[in-house]
């Protein structure tokens, strides 16, 4: 229904167009029911429009399509559209010459080669488009001669500003004139400079008049305060501080709406309400219009606008050739007569009608005031209480399309021209054509504005419910602020996103630093964005980054004046960003706007001993006792300042990103220790970590800057698995910390309790006689004889072992036989071979006291079974078992 209503729009404005032709002659049409190509085109946004619409009304791809795709019927409507689709681009096609083979295509490719078909026929269709475009603007209107390079010929020049001659020689072409290249810049001529600063947007506002609130003294001392004379002398760092402690107190006062009580306290009054009569307005030829430039006639249009019930208001902007944009023009037109205003002439003076524009008793109607709001603030200082915004009435009556042009044809029967609306409106004297454009934005506001009142009463059955609330739609815009663009260092990533292109780190570099380049240089010149470098010219010498400045020129077309100024400070730029190391070609996490960053999704298949990607350097070297923890931090803009010793993190053991009670480890210096401590470092590190023999060698070279940089994989290892948190790692470290003194004490008690044993030992020696001193105290018939004489012997040559040193302290247990029977012992029956070290095969019982022999120094008879090592077994295991694996004591076959 929507599309039918559009061709029939479409068709009939073109038959009353050729109707209101003057010299209606039989012309051929451009297409079958299209007269001229403005009305197809008309035609063929309007279906477009509509195309897209529904477009976004199909499933969406996923689960929803695949449900959908399920149904027999819509899998064949699919397809039936598809192949419609797929026949009117192979017309289109062949229309311009191109390959049109687009339904004969193979199941396997036929997607890429339909793909590349597209693209190719595109490429056509846009070059033939820029070539007839050129035509149309005098640029190659003929083929010229091959010209040797450096001459020009000269360019026709027609003489009406913006008329050029048809061939016919009939009737004249109008163009619709885009900008002026020699207009004087207005900016000049103004006597309060435009803040391009990068700080928050002050209201401009000083008197304020229908205040029901009076406004805040920050605003009405902002004059005398500029001119005060004892601020001349004060140095500029003070006279800062004092301009701080000055506005400190209105800082609210500073950013609110001035009229934000008056208009929350605004009623809707009973007449407006009700259904009103609409009144016709006059033709323009006999409507009175007066241009306002001076102060007086300003003056006297406020008086009369002061005397009314109702006005229109539209303004004329213009913004290529200013960084924040210009208000060159206002329109206003009563019942009786239209006025347009000269706001570049009268821009310090247009707050005089701040007395007319916030009366409450006044209605302001205004079409699509979102950004009108905006411009009267940022230029003006100006302010609306009681607005209806008809564009808001034409949503609130669901009209097909809710332009000020439909409204004008729906309800006036008038065709606007709009061959003016992208004009350069600072051109002075305007002319006649542009002039007539400004009127009948709002010659006919006031007819329109009872008509959709009457209407929306009569939508709503005479209840006044639809038409409140176009009134309260209207107050809320007009409760509007404006908003200075603030750059800040993530404000290229918005325009980025917007773009959806994806760069690598070189190019995302040069990306950044061109975009503050141009936000800078137009700031400084009072230039738009546009003017100074485009966004698609910025994203092309993003995405190529020239090795020299002719390769900046080349990527711009046509090459914007301050880039042709300044392209050696672009070239640096762009050699900045080229020596950033390219890592991947996926753009880089980056920060919110708040202090966290953005987390990564957690691959499942990733584990924490995969380190097949990273090499050794990166791989930490602890001892037991020396576990570093990496410390947290309160805000994400510290944390570069925690990862640049990488060596000293562990990737197992990661601290908590907030914490607040953590200990400092103090960490041993590497070049103090001795060799030998070096010697049991490594040795404790190869048991710590038994895959050290499959990790990558140290060899490996990686960039320094891959370390620290988010986009790269290693940084994301790295930082990818935190495993352990704050208190585990606590927990551990304080029982780590405790088994340490445990083995201090341990070792302490053990050295000395050996200390008090050789002690003991020592002392239990000193009353013991030798063996030849018994011999000799025998001889001289003491009669004085000790037993076991071959175990003390034995107990004076070896070392005391650890395993006795209890027994070793009480020497003194075994008890010594009863003097009564006492007999002297016969050396001649006795073995000698006691005294060669040896022991007496019969005692094979097991003595705790008995000390252990040391085989090594020992000699052993040829034909005599060793029994070494026999007190260190237990008690379980067979004494002639354990002479196993040495040599000399195999047994003889």
């Amino acid at each position: 229904m929507m599309d039918s209503s559009k061709t029939n729009d479409s068709s009939n404005s073109g038959r009353q167009d050729s109707n209101t032709d003057a010299n209606d002659e039989e012309k051929p049409e451009l297409c079958p029911g299209f007269k001229d190509a403005d009305a197809f085109v008309k035609y063929g946004l309007g279906a477009v429009l509509s195309a897209t619409k529904a477009s976004a009304s199909l499933p969406q791809a996923g689960d929803e399509f695949d449900f959908y795709r399920s149904f027999p019927g819509f899998q064949e409507f699919c397809e039936s559209q598809g192949d419609k689709l797929l026949h009117c681009m192979g017309q289109i096609m062949q229309h311009h010459g191109c390959r049109s083979h687009m339904r004969d295509r193979n199941k396997l490719t036929g997607l890429e080669e339909r793909f590349d078909l597209v693209v190719d026929s595109n490429d056509v269709i846009l070059e033939r488009v820029g070539i007839l475009l050129d035509e149309a603007d005098g640029v190659n209107r003929s083929q010229q001669p091959v010209m040797p390079a450096g001459f020009q010929p000269p360019k026709i020049v027609v003489s009406s500003w913006n008329r050029k001659g048809s061939s016919s020689g009939n009737r004249s072409e109008t163009f619709r004139l885009l900008h002026a290249k020699n207009v004087t810049r207005p900016q000049l001529k103004f006597k309060e400079k435009v803040d391009n600063s990068n700080t928050p947007f002050i209201p401009k506002i000083f008197i304020k008049p229908n205040a029901t609130k009076p406004l805040p003294s920050y605003f009405t001392n902002k004059q005398i305060r500029k001119e005060r004379p004892e601020d001349l002398d004060v140095p500029a760092a003070l006279a800062d501080f004092i301009h701080q402690q000055r506005t400190q107190e209105h800082v609210e006062d500073m950013f609110a709406h001035p009229y934000q009580y008056e208009l929350d306290h605004l009623t809707v009054a009973e007449n407006l309400l009700s259904k009103p009569e609409p009144q016709m307005y006059k033709p323009m030829t006999e409507t009175k219009y007066s241009f306002i430039e001076t102060l007086e006639d300003l003056v006297a249009l406020n008086e009369k606008l002061c005397k009314l019930y109702e006005f229109a208001v539209d303004l004329e902007h213009h913004s290529y050739r200013s960084f924040l944009g210009l208000t060159c023009l206002m329109q206003i037109s009563t019942r009786e007569e239209d006025f347009v205003i000269d706001t570049l002439e009268l821009r310090s003076e247009m707050y005089i009608l701040n007395e007319a524009f916030t009366d409450p008793a006044i209605v302001k109607v205004f079409h699509g005031a979102d950004s009108d709001m905006e411009w009267l603030q940022r230029d003006f200082g100006l302010y609306i209480i009681n607005l209806f915004d008809t564009h808001q009435a034409s949503r609130a009556l669901n009209l097909a399309r809710h332009s000020l042009d439909h409204l004008l044809k729906h309800y006036c029967n008038v065709d606007s021209d709009k061959r003016y609306q992208l004009a350069d409106w600072r051109i002075r004297p305007l002319p006649d054509e542009m002039v007539q454009y400004a009127r009948t934005d709002t010659h006919y506001l006031l007819y329109i504005y009872d008509c959709v009142k009457a209407q929306l009463l009569d939508f709503n059955h005479g209840q006044p419910g639809l038409l409140q609330s176009v009134w309260n739609k209207s107050k809320d815009i007009s409760l509007k602020k404006y908003v200075k663009p603030i750059y800040t260092e993530e404000s290229y990533l918005e325009l980025q996103r917007k773009q959806k292109r994806s760069f690598n780190t070189q190019q995302l570099t040069a990306f950044r630093l061109l975009f503050a380049w141009r936000d800078k240089l137009a700031r400084q010149e009072d230039e738009s964005t546009g003017f100074v470098l485009p966004t698609h010219m910025m994203i092309k010498i993003s995405e190529e980054l020239p090795k020299e400045p002719q390769g900046i020129i080349a990527c711009c077309n046509p090459v914007p004046p301050l880039v042709r100024q300044q392209v050696n400070e672009l070239h640096l730029l762009v050699q900045e960003a080229r020596e950033m190391p390219l890592l991947k070609a996926e753009i880089a996490a980056q920060k919110k706007k708040g202090l966290t960053p953005i987390k990564k999704p957690e691959v499942t298949l990733f584990g924490p001993h995969d380190t097949s990607r990273v090499s050794e350097s990166n791989l930490p070297h602890f001892s037991a006792d020396e576990l570093p923890v990496k410390q947290g931090v309160l805000f994400s803009d510290d944390e570069h300042k925690m990862d640049v010793d990488v060596q000293k993190t562990s990737g197992l053991t990661a601290a908590a990103k907030i914490t607040l009670f953590e200990e400092l480890e103090t960490k041993n210096d590497e070049d103090s220790l001795s060799v030998a401590q070096m010697k049991a470092r490594r040795i404790i590190e190869s048991f710590e970590n038994p895959f050290r023999m499959y990790l990558p060698s140290n060899d490996v070279h990686i960039n320094k800057n891959a370390k620290f940089d988010p986009s790269s994989k290693i940084f994301e290892i790295s930082k990818r698995w935190k495993l352990q948190s704050i208190e585990q790692q606590q927990q551990e470290l304080e029982s780590k910390r405790k088994a340490k003194e445990d083995a201090k004490e341990h070792a302490k008690k053990v050295a000395d309790e050996r200390k008090k044993a050789k002690q003991s030992y020592q002392e239990s020696l000193q009353n013991v006689a030798t063996v030849r001193q018994q011999a000799a105290e025998s001889a001289k018939g003491d009669g004085k004889k000790r037993e076991r004489v071959a175990s003390e012997v034995g107990e004076s040559t070896p070392k005391p072992s650890k395993k006795l040193m209890k027994s070793a302290e009480k020497p003194q247990k075994t008890e010594p036989p009863p003097q009564d029977s006492f007999k002297p012992f016969d050396y001649s029956q006795s073995d000698l071979k006691v005294f060669a070290g040896t022991k007496s095969k019969d005692n094979t019982q097991f003595d705790p006291n008995r000390q252990t022999h040391d085989f090594k120094k020992k000699k052993i008879p040829k034909g005599q079974k060793s029994n070494f090592g026999a007190g260190n077994r237990s008690m379980s295991y067979l004494a002639g078992k354990s002479d196993r694996g040495f040599r000399h004591n195999w047994p003889k076959r």
